[in-house]
């Protein structure tokens, strides 16, 4: 892949990334389609490398715990708070973010 088609790829990967309401994606988490990025990562960074299947950035992810499959306690406490994430798809996963919003 180039650097241009990288580049075009990641701003398609940052318009996509949108604020969904966790309610919306219960039938993707039972069918095991989505994915955590921790609060202090790059959701469209993380998005990227596995759109572009780099391993060698996932791996370490994956291995800390800080991009994993969501917890069912995590998806249960997402509804009681009726939390959105933001979201956005790198098929088949769908990739979320929770950032607490703060009034």
């Amino acid at each position: 892949m180039n650097e241009e088609s990288g580049a075009e790829l990641q701003q398609k990967i940052l318009q996509e990334t949108a604020r969904y309401p966790w309610k919306e994606l219960i039938r993707q988490f039972a069918a095991g389609n989505v994915v955590v990025v921790a609060d202090g990562l790059d959701l469209v960074e993380v998005a990227y490398w596995m759109a572009s299947d780099n391993a060698t950035a996932i791996a370490p992810l994956l291995a800390s715990g800080q991009l994993a499959k969501v917890s069912d306690e995590q998806a249960q406490q997402w509804l009681k708070e009726e939390a959105e994430l933001w979201t956005v798809v790198v098929k088949p996963w769908i990739v979320v973010q929770y950032k607490k919003v703060t009034h």
